[in-house]
Order: C-alpha cells, then structure tokens, then sequence
C-alpha cells in the first residue's frame, strides 16, 4: 500500500470518474426518472431492482440492503479493496497520475498502484504462456487440444497457452519485464520455497482466468505429464485479485450473449466451455475450482439484468427473474448433490435454473467430440427445472415400490415443495409429487408439505435478525421530512434560502434531525446554491455522524416523483414549503404557549409577542407565495 493520497488527487477521481461506467460495467442499468439508473443489487439477492445510481451526485444506494457511496466506495465493496488500492485503480481508468502526501512519494519500500501491477503481471504471464504454446516443448500440450477437437485457432479464442517445464521460466521473464518479487509472490504466479521462489505452473496447459471487465486475475493449469505429480487441476491460490468464489471461468467471453439471450449455462470444465462456444453456445461458463455458490449466483443475476418485460420468470409477491440459467451437471450421485447444493443456495434463483444431464455420462466436451455440435444444441433445450430434477432425485433414494418407501419419500419431499417459495409453483409441485409417488392421495401430500412449510417458517423466524429501526414512511410527517431531505441534497439549487432558517426540532425523526443537522453543518442550502451536486453530497456527508453517512446517500439518490425538468423546481418548492410552513406553525404553538405561561407585566412578554407577530406574518407570505 502506498503512501495517504493527496486530497486534491482522491477528489479529482471521484469527480472524473464516470459512476455509471463503473456501475454499469457490474450491473445492467436502465433508466429510473430524471437523472437516475437503477438495477439488480450486486450485493444482495432481489426479485426487482432496487439499487439505484445517480450519475449527477455520483452516489448509488441499494433500498433493499442499504449499500450505498460513492464511486471509490463502489469499488472497495465489489473488488475487495482497500481506499488506497481503489483510488489507484481509479485513477487508472482516467489515466490520472497520484500524488501521495509524506514528501508526494510512497512510504519506503511500498509502491503505488499495487492492484494495477499484478493486472499487469497477469497480463504479460497470459502473453508467455500463449507464446509457449507453439514451441517444441508444447508438443503434448497441443496433441491435448487437437484430440479433443480443439485447433490453434479455438486455443487462440480462449487464451490457453503452455507452462514449459522447469522451475523458474515465467519467473526470470516476468523479472526481465521489472516486477519484483514481493509482488509476482502476491500475484500467485510463483510459489515460494526453502531455496526461494519458482514458478508455480510448470508442464500444464494453462487457461487465463479473467474478470467481466476482461482482466485476467489467475489461471487454471492442467496436468499433462507422469512426471507431474500435482493435482489434475491447479489453479491461482487466493490472492488480492483471484477469489474462486467470486470467478467464473469464460464470464468475459459470455457476457454480451448472457444479456442478449438472457441464458447462463453452467459447465463443469475449461474444455466444456470451449465445446460449448465452439458449438454455438456462447453463454457457457464454469466454476474454477469450487463448487457453484451465492456468489457466483450473484454474477449471473446481475448480468441478466431485471426481466420486468418478456422472459422473466414470474414469483410469488410480484415481480419477476429474467432469463434462465441452466447447470450441466453429471447424472450420477454427485451430479444430484451439486444441484441439491444450487437450490438450497438460493431459492429466488432456484426459480429461474434448469439441469441439463446427458444421460450416458459424457460431458460436453466429449458430446461435442462424439455426436457433433447438434447434440451440444441438444443437451442445452433438453433441461429439466431444477426443482423437477431435485424432487425426482430425491424420490429415486427411496422405494416406491412399498407403502413404507412411498412415506418415506414423502417425508424426505416434502421439505423441498415447501421450500418452493412461488405459490403456484408449489401448488403445481404438490400435485406432481402426488403422482410421482403414486399414492393417490392428496390431502395427505398437502397436509405433509404444510407441515413442512409451517416448521421452515419457524424455523426462519427464529434465525431472522431484528431490522434497524427507521423513520416510519406512513406517518405523512415523516414522510414530508424525507423528501424535502430528499429535495435538498439532491437539488439545493431549487430550494428557498428559507430552509436554512427552520430549527432541528423542525424535524420529528431522529434520522432526520441528524441529516438536517449535517446540511447545516455543511453551510446549509445556501452553500448548496454553489456548489455542483456530487461536492454539495459530499459536503454534507463529512459532517454528518458515521451511522448517518448511509442514509445521506440513500437520500441522494432516492428517485423524486417529478418526471420532466421543468416539473422539478414546483415539486421542489412545494415540499420545502410545506416542511417550512411545519417549521413555521410549530413556533407559533410554542410561541402561544409561552405567552400564555407569562405574565404582560413580565419584560419578556413583549418580545415573545413580536416574535410570535412577526412568525405568524411569514407563515402568511409563504401561503399566499405558495
């Protein structure tokens, strides 16, 4: 890590880096009203969009989670990044070269920019291996290819290239090219030793394991010769850039058909994903080294996007899921425990998944080498839902061929209907399952999945954790003062001066007290009138207390009911008003009050009276204004 970041230098990024392109590389993004995005939340699981961006504060906020910042922000969640590693990598997006305070140089023997040198070393490791790939020594590496249909050209599609034997190759290249080892060690693309550092692939087929955005962050090795005697697979070890929980191996290459076709088909392999491609399935990807999980599934939902139109998968409580992901899983018990896996890691996306299974056992890679391009077509528009492969996996552990099996079937089934979470999809299950058992009986196929629907509820309720108390939105209190908050970070431009001059308990919500607070603090509405929008937001969220810091941003970006600019400015008047004129008439109550408890002897009673006069004479102009 470097040296602290000038100040000047970190405000530069957030003001020049484009939050949407950041954003909108993670999430697919559409219009929501003037001057706002929104989409799928990259960092929960939801049914319909409630992550939200506004481009002209450079701030987002997710209304369903409570994720919210801004562009530096942003990226310290999604990548994993520390503040300093984020502003650098910004910084790199605009080709901004950093100042760092302590004499504007890092601190001794740390460097700048420490994420962008392992992209980099990553970079120029995937151009060694590609070009090892057609020497001699590449041979077997080749032969490997060809036998399973692969040509030069479909190596070159992928990226795959060959680790040549020996212990330190890609080390003395990448030392030729100025990384030091401190940071090929970070990178993972050596290991480190008793007698040093070595390359950590040597004699493998090496696949590049890239992000979304097309970076390579790690790659996958696969054993070739006896003399090795490393696992069949090896890929990058955990790193600042590789999280095998959070890769997906041909996610770059997939992604621009993913959210055409609205399809993910899942694979088990690199090589079953180049069949899959190669055979006109170009939305396949695969896991690298783990098991399909929350994470993964969080990429893909964010790649389809919301489906509020055609294609979307409709649930329970409205809404909808788009597109369909479909998983390639074996026939055989692991096959069943993999997708038992997927659908207890994710209900929501259960709804929208599919299992593709060949049922002699071949994978696509060998489906494509033995019957051709046509039966990879196939296997694909011959899946089963995924909720029909879990029950009917379920049902064959069980002999249905005795009363004693068929109850037991039923008792190990039921869970799963009950954990359907569409109504109507488990309505339609309940009936299926009657006649998979054959039991004739559905009452008695209700009543156990109920049961089962009854302790998962139980269940979940007593897991559930308590939810942060919030203003209430249905107190029409409340909700003025929100979205005059609203109006005031959002558009200070179009608020009267007048609601610098409202007190704190103008405000009956606590929340809402603290931003109020924190936009005084800031130098009010009046400093607002002169600044753009992303600084006056961010003026506003120093000054405000860290727990308030969250809700400053969800109000920047919370969509205003106003659909044309020319509307804004009434509506913006007319909130601010209304809480003003709130403002005004609770004074006035106080006021009265105080007159009512003091004498007309008492020399204070003449200038509480002025005051009470004087208050009541501007409610009067801002109701005849009005």
């Amino acid at each position: 890590m470097a040296g602290r970041i000038r100040r000047e230098d970190v405000e530069a990024v957030r003001e020049r880096v484009s939050i949407e392109e950041v954003v909108g590389a993670h999430v697919a993004l559409r219009p929501a009203g003037v001057g706002s995005l929104k989409g799928l939340c990259p960092f929960h699981d939801e049914k319909s969009p409630s992550f939200h961006v506004r481009p002209p504060v450079g701030r987002y906020h997710c209304f369903g989670c409570g994720e919210g910042g801004d562009v530096i922000a942003f990226v310290q969640k999604i990548d994993g990044l520390g503040f300093t590693e984020a502003v650098e990598h910004l910084a790199g997006l605009i080709g901004l070269t950093l100042q760092y305070e302590e004499g504007s140089a890092p601190r001794p023997g740390e460097e700048p920019g420490r994420r962008r040198r392992l992209l980099d070393a990553h970079k120029v490791a995937e151009e060694f291996y590609r070009d090892q790939l057609a020497t001699p020594g590449a041979a077997t590496a080749r032969a490997f290819l060809a036998e399973r249909g692969f040509d030069r050209a479909a190596a070159e599609q992928f990226g795959v290239g060959f680790a040549p034997q020996g212990w330190d190759h890609l080390l003395r290249h990448l030392r030729g090219r100025g990384f030091t080892e401190p940071e090929l060690t970070a990178s993972g693309l050596v290991s480190q030793g008793q007698r040093g550092v070595y390359d950590r692939f040597r004699g493998r087929l090496v696949w590049p394991i890239r992000e979304v955005t097309g970076d390579t962050v790690g790659f996958g090795a696969r054993h070739l010769f006896d003399a090795d005697t490393g696992p069949k697979y090896l890929n990058t070890p955990e790193t600042a850039l590789y999280r095998k929980s959070h890769v997906l191996y041909g996610i770059d290459l997939a992604k621009r058909e993913i959210s055409r076709s609205r399809q993910v088909v899942v694979v088990e392999g690199y090589t079953d994903v180049m069949a899959m491609h190669l055979s006109g399935v170009g939305t396949a990807v695969a896991t690298c080294g783990t098991a399909f999980g929350g994470d993964h599934a969080r990429i893909v939902r964010r790649l389809l996007g919301d489906a509020g139109g055609a294609g979307g998968v409709q649930l329970a409580g409205g809404g909808s899921v788009g597109g369909e992901v479909i998983f390639t899983f074996d026939g055989d018990a692991a096959g069943r425990a993999a997708a038992l896996k997927a659908f207890g890691e994710d209900q929501v996306f259960a709804a929208q998944t599919f299992v593709a299974v060949e049922r002699t056992g071949l994978d696509p890679c060998e489906l494509r080498q033995q019957r051709g391009p046509d039966a990879v077509h196939a296997l694909v528009a011959g899946r089963t839902p995924l909720f029909e492969f879990v029950l009917r996996s379920t049902l064959d552990q069980h002999h249905l061929d005795t009363a004693e099996g068929r109850v037991a079937a039923l008792r190990a089934a039921a869970p799963v209907v009950a954990g359907i979470r569409d109504a109507a999809l488990r309505a339609e299950y309940t009936r299926l399952l009657d006649g998979w058992l054959g039991l004739d009986d559905l009452r008695a196929v209700r009543a156990a999945v109920g049961g089962a629907g009854k302790r998962r509820s139980a269940d979940q309720r007593a897991e559930a954790p308590r939810p942060v108390a919030r203003p209430d939105h249905r107190d029409p209190v409340a909700s003025l003062e929100r979205t005059a908050l609203e109006a005031v970070l959002q558009r200070p431009d179009l608020v009267p001066e007048q609601f610098d001059e409202l007190a704190s308990d103008t405000f009956a919500a606590p929340a809402h007290r603290a931003v109020h607070e924190a936009v005084r603090a800031a130098g009010g509405v009046a400093t607002g009138h002169g600044l753009d929008a992303a600084a006056w937001v961010a003026a506003v969220a120093e000054e405000a207390a860290e727990p308030v810091r969250s809700l400053v941003t969800e109000l920047a970006v919370a969509p205003m009911p106003a659909d044309r600019e020319e509307a804004m400015a009434e509506y913006v008047r007319g909130v601010t008003n209304r809480l003003v004129e709130i403002g005004f008439t609770r004074r006035i109550a106080d006021l009265r009050g105080r007159l009512q408890r003091t004498a007309p002897s008492d020399p204070e009673y003449g200038s509480v009276f002025a005051e009470l006069v004087a208050v009541e004479g501007r409610r009067r102009l801002l109701r005849e204004s009005a």
